[in-house]
């Protein structure tokens, strides 16, 4: 879950990308990197699908299931660890950016822009430490 404090009253925002196909609101994601942790791999994801580089947490701080659409036509239910990952660079050029849109959203806005009712909880108890 990427993250950003902000000078506004509201003091921090949560940066989603859309998804390539449905262009849904989603948080950045993908599998494990052969090689990288889990956090390491997180934040390896962020930097390619939103184009933004950060320090991520090695603590998840939930999980949520989705249902993953395959260009196939098949489906399959996946579940995400979230891990924080607190933005520091936001990349001018990065490897998705003809694919995805990235937008930073006030954390109530970000709830309710996704689908997921489990990520939706996750974004709106989430607090930085």
């Amino acid at each position: 879950m990427p993250y950003r404090f902000t000078s506004n009253p509201i003091g921090m925002e949560v940066l989603l990308v859309t998804s390539r196909d449905t262009k849904r609101w989603v948080l950045p994601k993908g599998n494990i990197v052969r090689g990288l942790s889990a956090p390491a791999s997180a934040a390896h994801e962020a930097e390619e699908e939103a184009g933004i580089l950060g320090a991520a947490s090695p603590i998840a701080i939930g999980t949520y299931r989705y249902c993953k659409r395959r260009r196939n036509g098949t489906s399959s239910m996946v579940d995400v660890d979230v891990f924080p990952l607190a933005v520091t660079t936001e990349l001018d050029e990065w490897e998705e950016q003809d694919e995805r849109e990235r937008r930073w959203f006030l954390l109530e806005d970000a709830a309710q822009a996704v689908d997921e009712p489990d990520l939706r909880d996750l974004i709106r108890h989430f607090q930085a430490k």
